[in-house]
């Protein structure tokens, strides 16, 4: 069993971060001020926090110690950790010791992609990405006023669950009797809360699950409430999140023409229908393209595609070429998602996390992708981390000219307000700290996550928010 016993601080969770990466699922044992990760091998560190703010790793008689510039203490600790672990395992981490959801953050802090190199241990490559990335989030922020909202509308049901989700997303095939209770309760929250909204809207999600498993009548009256209750200027960004192919009608996108929404998601996954078979869903590549192209011609011209990489029943070949089919059909964003294990998925950490299966090469399958929608004029504009996923990999928003979403970057900047509707949505306020040019001291105000418990509870939900944004 692998142990790091803390000295001179409490920093239980950046250690878990660094330990995560390493040698998987830790435990922090605070009673015995140690965390431990019950799959790793038996060694024993001693990551200590000094009064000077210099943090030393020990282990076996030799010293881990950053010799510069100190950081703050939270990514002090993390970085001798991660100098020790490293050079006692021997991997490089592509990130290096950034364990962070957004290091696009840290990037902003910093003069060159040079520096997180130096200070963080990020590959060059990586380091180059954050960089890049990190200017064009701020650019796109800067159409976002501080004194504005954003609003995400949840619907959280799916035809079908994937392989790999764990959403609080609802299979609708054994729940079809609540889609009707639950958009009404939407509406209703919608309603409640409209009022007390003072502020100007700069973009709103409709967000899932999958928002177009609503039948065409639910769905063009949530539209409809959307517009008729929120100020939803012209300038203002609407995303739709329509997703699957198989949920996509013709009368939903007539719906969507018709209130001015020209941003829509059509999330294909992969180009590969054997897999699209295999993991859960319901559609076939070709449906993809057929659903692609009508929207294209009913004048949707801002589209995002969704591709994941390192999915378990594809080698590297196959995802390449699945971003070179989305690249031909040319749509405004792709987005190149790294597969993570979610809490509650079918699949495996071991499938997620294996770096053994012949052939994948996950790390150089997202690089491969990245050159082809480099190659083809797209740019980075948004990006994000999570736990837990193969080989430490991200997540990347690519765009054609000035395309990117609002709503995406202001959300994930944790720089400006959201107000959330609908089961498991988490409204959150940001307040600028003084001094501080990106940091944010952030508050949240979740929402009830079971949709039953939602539809009971409407009231108590809006009552919530509207104390909260008062």
């Amino acid at each position: 069993m692998f142990e790091v016993i803390l000295k001179g601080h409490d920093k239980y969770y950046g250690i878990s971060d660094v330990v995560r990466m390493f040698f998987g699922v830790p435990e922090e044992l605070k009673e015995e001020g140690k965390v431990i990760a019950p799959d790793g091998p038996d060694i024993r560190l001693v990551n200590e926090l000094l009064p000077d703010g210099r943090s030393v790793t020990f282990f076996e008689g030799k010293a881990y110690e950053y010799e510069g510039g100190l950081l703050e203490p939270g990514r002090e600790i993390k970085r001798s950790l991660y100098m020790a672990l490293s050079d006692i395992t021997s991997k490089r981490m592509p990130w290096g010791c950034l364990t962070g959801i957004r290091p696009t953050l840290v990037a902003c802090e910093e003069e060159s992609a040079k520096d997180l190199e130096e200070k963080y241990f990020v590959r060059s490559d990586k380091a180059q990405l954050a960089f890049e990335t990190s200017r064009e989030e701020q650019r796109i922020l800067t159409k976002v006023p501080e004194n504005s909202l954003c609003i995400y509308v949840g619907i959280p049901f799916c035809p079908s669950r994937c392989e790999y989700c764990s959403f609080v997303s609802s299979d609708i095939s054994c729940h079809m009797d609540r889609l009707v209770n639950y958009e009404a309760a939407l509406e209703r929250e919608i309603r409640m809360v409209s009022p007390s909204v003072r502020r100007p809207i700069s973009a709103v999600y409709v967000g899932g699950g999958t928002p177009t498993v609503l039948e065409e009548k639910e769905f063009g009256s949530l539209l409809d409430c959307i517009y008729t209750n929120l100020n939803i200027t012209p300038g203002c960004e609407v995303t739709v999140e329509a997703g699957r192919p198989d949920t996509i009608t013709d009368g939903k996108l007539a719906a969507m023409r018709e209130h001015g929404i020209t941003r829509i998601c059509i999330n294909p996954q992969t180009m590969r229908s054997d897999t699209l078979l295999r993991l859960g869903r319901k559609h076939t590549a070709e449906d993809t393209v057929r659903v692609y192209k009508k929207a294209v011609d009913m004048g949707f011209d801002l589209i995002n595609m969704d591709l994941i990489a390192g999915l378990p029943y594809e080698d590297t070949d196959e995802h390449v070429d699945s971003t070179k089919k989305l690249i031909e059909l040319a749509p405004a964003n792709i987005t190149v998602h790294t597969l993570y294990k979610k809490r509650r998925a079918r699949i495996t950490r071991e499938q997620v996390m294996d770096t053994g299966r012949p052939g994948t090469g996950l790390d150089e399958c997202v690089a491969k992708s990245y050159d082809l929608l480099r190659e083809a004029g797209y740019h980075p504009y948004y990006m994000y981390r999570q736990k837990d996923t193969g080989h430490g990999l991200e997540n990347t928003g690519f765009a054609r000219g000035d395309t990117g979403s609002l709503y995406n970057v202001a959300m994930m900047s944790d720089c400006r307000d959201v107000l959330s509707f609908g089961a498991g949505g988490m409204s959150k306020r940001c307040f600028r700290q003084e001094g501080e040019l990106f940091k944010h001291r952030v508050e949240r105000c979740p929402t009830i996550k079971d949709a039953l418990t939602y539809i009971e509870r409407t009231e108590e939900m809006a009552a919530k928010k509207i104390d909260f944004f008062a």
